[in-house]
């Protein structure tokens, strides 16, 4: 039974489902918690997005402290699963937003970074009007960029006739600790404040000379003159007491405290430590209306659960376009491929292992290459005009095409020099299946992601969930991301299907007298060079508590996906060749769907 493609594709609903039904039954605390979404149009001009997550015992009469979440730059407001789950169940009301430029909410304006705190002191003057929230205990909290956007809403509620916010909890980003005159100050008055300083955190934590030097890893950040007048509410720190990490200090009624947990930038969204840090914090300051300790978590259920139906999400693309081969529709598509046979002298195996050898290394070299180029950094990180208005995703997909471009290169030199000399036949190992084959087969591909994403919008309408584990999510979107899609996807469909074409016709055969292990050699091979990028950046960091000169931390991050993306599409294009002989299909499908899961996943900028 295992082996027919009818019990993988009824397997991948089932188990789809499931995600949904489970996660929901998380974040909602076995429905004791409504979840609003919410869109509304804030006194800035723009569109928000975001989840209301109410307990049913909050009501006019039984008010609740409210905390204001959100995500850090390129995610969205689902990446704060952790917190809402387990702060909601403990009796909170919880506001998870996609900042401006992300997720469902307005692009971001270039020149308007602060405007409103990009979104989070709009849902701060919300949230205080409503009548089941105590007003004097509204509480934010962000990651990395998100924590930089709470020091704009406290910018703001300095500012404001009546502040608003109590409290503040920074996850992954330096506290404000300086004036316009680089003095030393409380930036933050009576607030209740807390920091979450990772030991090994790629971007923030360090501190500089006077020149602009680093001085200190983020990992000796505690002794830093910053968290030591940060710790001292303001007083410069030769005149403070030597404070201590993990401890709350309490001065004229209000809090400050300093988390050091020895993890990454990223795993601050997915960290049981940092995510107790923000119980144990909020517990402090605001004592939570049905308390529960710190090391009571569930929100890892829900990741394992929509972590599975990412992995069943990948199934049903395969599984699906292998049924509709049973069609009319698409019966004339169906060509089972030739057996793989044994690579044939120590020549052709020499040809397989250098093509792999060198495709990776250029893969590797080009990243690297590229993110040091001053025109795609200023693309890249929005900081020039041009139409491709998400500057991450113009990174990764112009790499992308690069590097099909130079599979093509390989390809062509392979085929001259080796191939068409030892008897491959362009047409029946695919490469060229006729333009009527090529169409059909490119119909079939949009009937599978069209199916796809249907059941992610019907789970994410029932459920109010979606697929994914960490900095990796299929999700339901806006319609203006199919039109942003549309810039990259051309990108993407080269590399795609020249990394299919590369795999099926040119490098399929057994290895040991296995066409799996050939497989596992292609899909090895097709991670490696950013496997190795992301292993040594780490391993530098670990051992010097630094990034590596010249490959800033941001682009290793951007890899944690592309591992299994590469991984996943090599095994995929291996098993739809195997059914149709015809290595576009695969091709357009995963790249398809990796535009789409980009676009709708990071960030959107407007000049």
């Amino acid at each position: 039974m295992i082996k027919k493609n009818s019990f993988w594709l009824a397997l991948s609903l089932i188990v789809m489902l499931l995600s949904g039904i489970v996660a929901s039954v998380v974040q909602t605390a076995g429905g004791t918690v409504a979840i609003k979404d919410m869109r509304w149009e804030t006194p800035s001009g723009q569109m928000i997005s975001a989840l209301m997550y109410k307990p049913d015992s909050v009501t006019s009469e039984n008010k609740a402290p409210v905390i204001i979440v959100s995500h850090g730059w390129w995610n969205n407001r689902e990446m704060q699963a952790g917190n809402y789950v387990e702060l909601a169940r403990r009796g909170y009301v919880v506001v998870t937003i996609d900042m401006y430029g992300h997720g469902n909410s307005s692009p971001l304006i270039n020149d308007q970074l602060t405007l409103g705190a990009t979104g989070m002191y709009d849902v701060v003057k919300l949230v205080a009007a409503l009548p089941y929230v105590q007003a004097d205990k509204i509480g934010i909290s962000g990651h990395s960029n998100g924590a930089r956007a709470s020091n704009f809403a406290v910018a703001l509620d300095n500012e404001a006739e009546t502040p608003l916010i109590a409290a503040l909890l920074l996850v992954d980003k330096d506290p404000d600790t300086r004036d316009a005159d680089g003095a030393f100050t409380n930036v933050y008055g009576a607030r209740d404040v807390g920091v979450v300083a990772a030991q090994y955190d790629e971007f923030f934590f360090r501190s500089y000379s006077a020149e602009g030097a680093v001085l200190t890893p983020p990992r000796e950040y505690i002794g830093t003159p910053n968290a030591q007048s940060f710790l001292n509410f303001g007083v410069d720190p030769a005149m403070g007491e030597e404070r201590n990490a993990g401890e709350f200090y309490t001065e004229g009624g209000s809090t400050r405290i300093v988390y050091t947990p020895a993890e990454t930038h990223p795993w601050g969204t997915i960290s049981m430590t940092t995510i107790g840090s923000q119980i144990e914090f909020w517990e402090e300051v605001f004592s939570a209306p049905a308390p529960l300790a710190a090391s009571s978590q569930v929100w890892q259920v829900k990741e394992v659960f929509t972590a599975l139906g990412l992995v069943a999400f990948g199934i049903f693309l395969l599984t699906f376009a292998r049924a509709l081969l049973g069609t009319r529709a698409f019966a004339g598509l169906k060509k089972e491929a030739p057996a793989a046979v044994a690579m044939a002298g120590g020549k052709g195996l020499a040809w397989f292992w250098g093509g792999i050898t060198v495709s990776a290394l250029f893969s590797g070299y080009s990243y690297v290459w590229l993110s040091q180029q001053p025109m795609i950094q200023g693309i890249a990180f929005n900081g020039t005009p041009t139409i491709f208005t998400q500057g991450a995703v113009f990174f990764i997909a112009s790499w992308a095409a690069i590097n099909g471009l130079f599979a093509i290169l390989v390809m062509t030199v392979s085929y001259f020099a080796f191939g068409k000399k030892n008897g491959m036949n362009l047409r029946e190992s695919g490469v060229l299946p006729g333009w009527k084959k090529f169409f059909h087969g490119i119909g079939l591909g949009a009937v599978v992601v069209i199916a796809a994403f249907s059941i992610v919008f019907v789970l994410d309408y029932f459920f109010k969930t979606d697929f994914r584990f960490w900095t990796m999510a299929v999700k339901a979107f806006e319609a203006d991301k199919l039109w942003i899609a549309l810039l990259y996807v051309p990108f993407f469909l080269v590399f795609f299907i020249a990394n299919s074409v590369a795999i099926n016709a040119f490098n399929r055969f057994t290895l040991v007298g296995k066409e799996w292990a050939n497989t596992l050699v292609l899909t090895i091979g097709n991670s490696l060079a950013v496997l190795v990028l992301v292993i040594a950046q780490y391993t530098n960091f670990a051992s010097t508590g630094y990034t590596i000169d010249g490959f800033s931390g941001i682009f290793s991050i951007w890899l944690f996906p592309v591992i299994v993306i590469l991984a996943v599409a090599a095994v995929v294009s291996r098993k739809l060749y195997r059914a149709t002989s015809n290595p576009y299909i695969a091709g357009f499908i995963v790249a398809t769907v990796v535009t789409i899961m980009s676009v709708s996943n990071t960030l959107t900028v407007t000049y």
